[in-house]
C-alpha cells in the first residue's frame, strides 16, 4: 500500500514586501529570473522520480510570496511536473495563496483547468488605512471583486486569510472585518494575531509599533474572534483556524498530525523519510543548483545517486527524526487542534502508552481546567488554548 506524501511549493516572488513579512520572497524580480525558477522548482521535482512510486500525492499547498503574481501558464507547467513524476490520489486537495492586487479572473479559470480547487485570499483587514499602513498592494473592493471573481470561476472551497494585532486597528475595526468575511461565506478563515519578526520593517519603525494594541486590547481581539465566528457557524479546529462543517485544511492538517510532506523552492521545509530539512535559501544558487540536476537528468544517470548528491548541496539544518522528537510533535503539534490527540492512535505509532509516558503533566493541567480528557482523547480546554504556548512545552521530554 501506497504511503500518504503531501507537497509544499514556495514561490518566492511578490509584487511589493508588507511591512511585517519575514517570509522568504523577493519583490520585483524579473520575469527572466521568474522563468529560470521555475524550470529549477521542475528539475527539482523530477530528482525525486527513483521514491515518488511508493506515494500517493493527497495534497498540494502553492504559497509564497505571492505565486498570483506569476503567469498561470509557470504554475500549470510545475504542476504538470508533478503530475507526471507523483502518483496524486483521486481528489486530491490543491491550494494556491492569491493575493486580492493580483488576482486574474482568466488566471482563475486556468488554476481551474490545472487541477486548483482550493483558494487561500489573504485579505488581513477590511479597513483600507490598516491595509495602506502594512503594505497591503490591495484595498477592500479588490478582495470582493476577487472573491467574487473565484466564485464565477467555480471555486467551492475558499479560505480567507485575517490578522489581529495590527497597527491602529481595535476591537471594532477586527470585529467589523470578521463580520464582513462571515456573511460571504468561505468555506474556511485563518486568523492569526501579528508577531512583530526581528529584521521586518516594522520592528524598525517607532512610530507603528506603538500603534499595535496593547495585550489587554490583544486578548480582547482573540476573545471576540472566537464569539464572532463561532456565531456564524464556524468550527474551530486549530488555535488559529476555522472552517465550515467538514472543511477543513486537508494540507495544513497533515503538518498537525505528523504526516510526511516534501518542501520544493528555496528555503521549503520537509519532512521524508525519517529525516526533517530546509531547501537553502540563496535564490542563485538554488537555481545553480538545480540547473546542474537538469543537465544530469538528460544522462543516463543513476537516479538514485543523482539524488544523494544534489540532496547533500541542495539541504540545510537536516536532522533524523528519532522517536522521542516524533512523540513530542505528535502530543504538542496534535494538541494545536481542538479535537487534540487520541490514546490509542499514540498507542499504534509508538508502541507506548500515552498515560504512562504523560500521564504526570496530563493530570496536572486537567486538575487545572486546562485540558480535558474525554474517552480516547486528550485536548486542550478553550482556557488552556488560550495560554497553549506555556502548557504545550511541557510535552517536551527530558533528554
Amino acid at each position: 500500500m501506497k504511503k500518504a506524501l503531501s507537497l509544499y511549493i514556495h514561490i518566492p516572488f511578490c509584487r511589493h514586501k508588507c511591512m511585517y513579512c519575514d517570509f522568504l520572497s523577493f519583490a520585483d524580480e524579473t520575469n527572466t529570473k521568474q522563468i529560470q525558477y521555475i524550470n529549477a522548482l521542475m528539475s527539482e521535482i523530477r530528482m525525486y522520480k527513483p521514491f515518488a512510486d511508493r506515494y500517493t500525492v493527497k495534497t498540494i499547498y502553492i504559497g509564497g510570496g505571492t505565486p498570483s503574481v506569476l503567469d498561470e501558464a509557470m504554475i500549470g507547467k510545475v504542476l504538470d511536473t508533478v503530475k507526471h513524476i507523483f502518483k496524486l490520489d483521486r481528489f486530491p486537495e490543491i491550494t494556491i495563496e492569491v493575493n486580492p492586487g493580483t488576482i486574474k479572473y482568466t488566471d482563475l479559470l486556468a488554476y481551474r483547468e490545472h487541477g486548483i480547487n482550493r483558494l487561500s485570499i489573504g485579505l488581513q483587514s477590511a479597513d483600507d488605512a490598516i491595509l495602506k499602513r502594512i503594505g497591503r498592494i490591495h484595498n477592500y473592493e479588490e478582495f470582493l471583486q476577487g472573491f467574487e471573481y473565484a466564485r464565477r470561476a467555480g471555486f467551492r472551497n475558499i479560505s480567507v486569510d485575517i490578522m489581529s494585532g495590527l497597527p491602529g486597528q481595535d476591537v471594532h475595526t477586527l470585529v467589523d472585518t470578521l463580520t464582513k468575511v462571515t456573511e460571504m461565506k468561505p468555506e474556511h478563515i485563518s486568523v492569526y494575531s501579528l508577531q512583530v519578526e526581528p529584521g521586518t520593517p516594522l520592528s524598525e519603525r517607532e512610530d507603528m509599533l506603538a500603534l499595535i494594541p496593547d495585550e489587554n486590547v490583544d486578548r480582547t481581539m482573540y476573545s471576540m474572534t472566537k464569539k464572532v465566528l463561532r456565531s456564524a457557524g464556524y468550527n474551530r479546529y486549530e488555535i488559529s483556524n476555522y472552517s465550515l462543517p467538514g472543511l477543513e485544511s486537508r494540507h495544513n492538517t497533515v503538518y498537525w498530525t505528523g504526516g510526511q510532506y516534501i518542501g520544493f523552492g528555496i528555503g521549503a521545509s520537509s519532512y521524508f523519510k525519517g529525516e526533517r530539512f530546509s531547501n537553502i535559501k540563496h535564490l542563485d544558487n538554488y537555481i545553480e543548483i538545480c540547473e546542474d540536476i537538469r543537465e544530469e537528468l538528460t544522462k543516463d544517470t543513476d537516479r538514485v545517486r543523482l539524488y544523494d548528491s544534489a540532496s547533500k548541496i541542495l539541504r540545510e539544518d537536516i536532522q533524523t527524526i528519532y522517536i522521542d522528537t516524533r512523540i513530542e510533535e505528535f502530543m504538542f503539534l496534535g494538541l494545536r487542534m481542538t479535537a487534540g490527540v487520541s490514546r490509542e492512535e499514540f498507542a499504534s505509532r509508538f508502541n507506548r502508552d500515552m498515560f504512562e509516558m504523560y500521564g504526570e503533566v496530563i493530570n496536572k493541567y486537567t486538575d487545572q481546567g486546562f485540558m480535558v480528557v474525554e474517552g480516547d482523547r486528550v485536548r486542550l480546554s478553550d482556557k488552556g488554548i488560550d495560554v497553549s504556548n506555556y502548557i504545550l512545552s511541557d510535552f517536551i521530554l527530558d533528554k
